[in-house]
């Protein structure tokens, strides 16, 4: 059983920067690749990054490519999601989650935050 729990969202002005971390319990936080994705009002919830579990392979939304940058330390059982250039539509609850295998899909998740508001102002 692995508890995630999300934090640093809040509200930033467009172009600003924000940094998400999501922290694991449990002692077995390299053996999961790590995933953000996040949820707008009224859609569906997307893909934001995904990082493997020692980090070295790392996948990004073409929305934020070159905007977003996620990264881990297994040592502190957290991994985060830096956020630059942030822009009206970035605005979202984002979750962090966690798989056994590699994924990028909703459904292939194990493990899953309760989330955090992400709100950015024009």
């Amino acid at each position: 059983q692995v508890q995630l729990v999300e934090s640093g969202g809040g509200l930033v002005q467009a172009g600003g920067s924000l940094r998400l971390a999501c922290a694991a319990s449990g002692r077995t936080f390299s053996s999961y690749c790590m995933t953000w994705f996040r949820q707008a009002p009224g859609k569906e919830r997307e893909l934001v990054a995904a990082i493997s579990w020692s980090g070295a392979s790392v996948a990004y939304a073409d929305s934020v490519k070159g905007r977003f940058t996620i990264s881990r330390d297994n040592a502190k059982n957290t991994v985060y999601l830096q956020m630059n250039s942030l822009k009206p539509e970035d605005t979202a609850v984002y979750y962090c989650a966690a798989s056994v295998k590699w994924a990028t899909v909703v459904a292939r998740m194990d493990y899953w935050g309760e989330g955090t508001l992400v709100t950015v102002s024009s």
